[in-house]
């Protein structure tokens, strides 16, 4: 089969970025796949390092006239190339692709994951639902519910949930734990909880919540947490409010760490408690590392967690409901058999192989319209 996968994120990129590449080297062996992505983007340069993979530094405009040439490029391509499937990952993407392949006379199949809770009821998803897209994919069931009640009904739609690397994302031992703590926390004593996150530093993300909850608590309680917090540095404005809230010592941010791992080795307890979020890397991530995790009951989060099983689901957005957890967590701790749950819930939803497998069904469901 041939694929082609395109983002059109010129940075970072995020969990899309990670989502693709992870395809991406799990069919380069038996498919041809090619990537088409801003040069720029993060997802480009990881793409790069992924052996048989064909990267193809694209962009996306919605300018017009941009988007028109952009789009010739695009046709050219597909024609030349003839893809059994192109995977976009995005509006501006999957609005080119859809016109690229208005004008081949055997168009490729177009799948579109919708990797967010948004709306889907404009006049554009409208057209794009109605002309050349023949399957989308939920990251969770939250957004597959929302599809089906969409103008994306009649398409066929499978929730796909994310997959990690298992090998990478593993419970470690204590001297590894020791020494992470070290790397980003300085010298700290056992009795210090770690509550840490890879899903970055954005106000979505809702780690401030759990920082000013933490500014409730009596200090001596303070004292006894940390909230490790990887992603972009936040603004000065940002780190400004965690000075006032007297949490300099205790609110750490790493910057954007290559490996998210080290992060979730140094911590007791991971968390992502976003206001929006639909399938979560840095939740799945924590829970495979054998983390307990905390998470909001925003979008598809509270499909990833048990609660009071592998982790906690709280209200998001709730600083009192967090103030509560996080004093009752440290007067009574946890039981550790929430870590094995933990890691078992990983390994049963969340594994590459499943991803894989999944997601190349799908391609051979929507190829056999």
């Amino acid at each position: 089969m041939k694929i082609l996968y395109t983002n059109a994120h010129l940075g970072n990129g995020g969990g899309h970025a990670t989502y693709i590449v992870n395809l991406a080297a799990s069919f380069n062996k038996e498919h041809d796949v090619y990537i088409a992505t801003p040069s720029s983007s993060r997802l480009y340069a990881l793409a790069s390092n992924v052996s048989n993979v064909t990267c193809l530094p694209t962009t996306f405009s919605s300018r017009f006239f941009t988007m028109l040439a952009e789009t010739r490029r695009l046709y050219k391509l597909l024609r030349d190339v003839e893809f059994d499937v192109v995977h976009v990952n995005g509006s501006s993407d999957h609005k080119q692709a859809i016109l690229a392949c208005a004008f081949l006379p055997t168009p490729p199949k177009i799948v579109w994951t919708k990797h967010n809770t948004m709306p889907v009821s404009s006049i554009g998803h409208r057209l794009r639902a109605n002309v050349g897209t023949a399957g989308v994919i939920g990251v969770c069931d939250k957004v597959s519910e929302l599809l089906h009640r969409s103008s994306y009904q009649k398409l066929a739609i499978k929730t796909i949930r994310l997959g990690v690397h298992l090998e990478r994302f593993a419970p470690v031992l204590e001297p590894e734990w020791r020494s992470a703590r070290q790397r980003f926390l300085g010298d700290i004593g056992n009795e210090v909880l770690v509550l840490g996150s890879v899903g970055g530093t954005d106000l979505d993300k809702g780690w401030l919540v759990l920082a000013r909850a933490i500014s409730q608590l009596p200090k001596t309680s303070q004292k006894r947490l940390r909230l490790l917090v990887a992603g972009d540095p936040p603004a000065p404005a940002v780190r400004a409010e965690v000075d006032s809230l007297g949490l300099q010592d205790i609110v750490i941010f790493p910057g954007l760490v290559s490996d998210p791992a080290s992060v979730l080795a140094a911590s007791d307890i991971g968390f992502v408690f976003s206001f929006h979020e639909a399938g979560s890397y840095a939740a799945c991530e924590s829970l495979a590392m054998g983390l307990p995790t905390l998470v909001s009951n925003a979008g598809g989060l509270p499909e990833l967690v048990r609660n009071e099983v592998d982790g906690w689901v709280l209200p998001a957005g709730d600083v009192q409901a967090v103030q509560s957890w996080l004093q009752a967590l440290l007067d009574n701790g946890y039981p550790l058999a929430m870590k094995k749950a933990a890691r078992e819930r990983a390994q049963d939803l969340f594994s590459m192989s499943l991803l894989a497998q999944s997601t190349m069904d799908f391609y051979t469901e929507v190829c056999a319209q």
